[in-house]
């Protein structure tokens, strides 16, 4: 009897218990399901892992071709991707800019962030210290009225934002958002020398004056 077309072309599934969990576990190890590997959906994931396999394992024995349970292992494996990776916060839609200068919508203030900041640099830590340097410089740019109150400001919009206030401002500023942006979001390194960009722009933004704002 001749196959249908499906048939020819599909080869049948034939996957064991422990091929399916470990193909599972290849596809979870993956860095962006990282995020969400608390102990609670780490153990939540072993067991769907666990029932997809055993559910594997009785489709084989009663399916003529395995067409079924093909497209079974597709449909749940999914269902466990959209699971994690919603819980990670992938998928999650938000208000809040994923590249914010600050990650609260209540920043400390600039001496408390230039404060960590030397610690960090101190310590050797050049990326933390990067990171809350810069965000001192943008709090001391709000503060000093340079900026308003806004939250989700990434750091490009932050130089933008005071380079129109106070053109003098931009030259100092681009850099070292640049800087924050590959370090902090980018995974580049901390160095001294990136670090000392950023410094170079809260300086800059310490010693603005009111009266240097563009009236608009």
């Amino acid at each position: 009897m001749e196959l249908d077309p499906l048939t020819r072309l599909e080869p049948p599934v034939d996957i064991s218990r422990s091929d399916a969990a470990a193909e599972a576990a290849k596809e979870l190890s993956k860095p962006v399901y990282g995020q969400a590997s608390d102990g609670l959906i780490s153990r939540a994931v072993n067991k769907v892992m666990d029932w997809i396999a055993d559910l594997l394992d009785n489709m084989v024995g009663t399916s003529s071709n395995g067409h079924l349970g093909l497209v079974l292992l597709v449909l749940l494996f999914a269902l466990i991707v959209v699971v994690v990776l919603w819980r990670a916060g992938v998928l999650r839609t938000t208000r809040s800019n994923p590249r914010a200068v600050f990650d609260t919508d209540k920043p400390r203030t600039a001496s408390a962030y230039r404060e960590q900041a030397e610690q960090e640099a101190a310590a050797g830590d050049y990326a933390g210290a990067v990171r809350s340097r810069f965000r001192a410089c943008v709090a001391e740019l709000t503060e000093r009225t340079v900026l308003d109150e806004r939250a989700g400001r990434t750091a490009y919009e932050a130089v933008a934002d005071a380079g129109r206030a106070v053109p003098a401002l931009n030259d100092v500023l681009r850099p070292a958002a640049l800087v924050f942006t590959e370090v902090v979001y980018g995974n580049r390194p901390g160095t001294p020398e990136r670090y000392a960009l950023v410094v170079a722009a809260d300086e800059a933004a310490r010693k603005v004056s009111t009266r240097m704002l563009v009236q608009g």
